[in-house]
């Protein structure tokens, strides 16, 4: 199945019927497409400039760590990104638009979140008024390890401001029931984004800022596979993490 093609039919408002209209071919031919069939070249791009977007978001190029896995823990890995920014910004749209049941971001500063949807808190709020439990988990911008990574990735106190800006976007979220925002001290080996059964993860490596770095796109396929092991890590820091007082943060600041 295309997911990604499936996803932006329902946030475009297009149905298939509308879609195999404006290509010119058969209803039968787009459910093909719906079903995992790679259209003809001349269709390809005639679906994405229908529907806005990029060509190689809806039919990505083949990538070997994509067509490797075989059995076990590996056929829940069913996309890769060379790094964060590779990651279409329909596709976060998309996965956010999309939850049902729990939104879980646990990043550093996490400004892309916001600065590429900027309304971001809005359409969280929503998701949580629809019954979705979101979470997210910034670092501490007054704990150690946002000051060891900063000295690694050599930005200094940059890294703790860019926390302070970015927790401004959500302080709406504070007062939204079903939403929470937490600050953790912990080292973060990787930056998670989880949608019901599917998770992005962003590996760090030393000394680089984590949009530098891949992104693995997960989906839930067995009970003790990947995605359980980045979930039970989001949990941890989760628990350990201090929920955000705005006022807090500001008096600190005068201190």
């Amino acid at each position: 199945m295309n997911e990604r093609l499936h996803s932006v039919l329902a946030q475009r408002g297009v149905t298939p019927e509308s879609l195999a209209e404006a290509c010119e071919v058969d209803p039968k031919t787009v459910s093909r497409w719906l079903g995992g069939r790679l259209p003809h070249p001349r269709h390809r791009y005639r679906v994405a400039e229908h529907l806005r977007v990029e060509e190689t978001f809806l039919w990505p190029a083949p990538q070997p760590l994509r067509a490797t896995p075989t059995g076990g823990r590996g056929t829940e890995l069913i996309g890769t990104y060379q790094n964060r920014a590779s990651v279409p910004r329909e596709m976060w749209l998309a996965l956010l638009q999309q939850a049902r049941e729990q939104i879980d971001v646990l990043v550093f500063s996490g400004t892309f979140f916001a600065q590429s949807n900027p309304h971001v808190a809005r359409m969280l709020a929503d998701r949580a008024a629809a019954g979705v439990r979101v979470r997210l988990c910034f670092g501490d911008p007054r704990g150690s390890a946002v000051q060891v990574r900063g000295h690694e990735e050599g930005i200094g106190d940059a890294l703790a401001a860019k926390i302070r800006a970015s927790l401004t976007y959500y302080r709406s979220l504070l007062s939204v029931p079903g939403c929470e925002v937490r600050l953790h001290d912990t080292t973060l080996y990787n930056s998670l984004f989880r949608y019901d059964d599917t998770l992005l993860a962003n590996p760090h490596v030393y000394g680089q800022p984590a949009s530098a770095n891949p992104i693995l796109h997960l989906k839930w396929a067995s009970a003790g596979g990947w995605f359980d092991d980045y979930a039970r890590s989001f949990d941890a820091v989760w628990a350990g993490a201090r929920l955000w007082a705005p006022e807090q943060e500001e008096t600190h600041g005068q201190d």
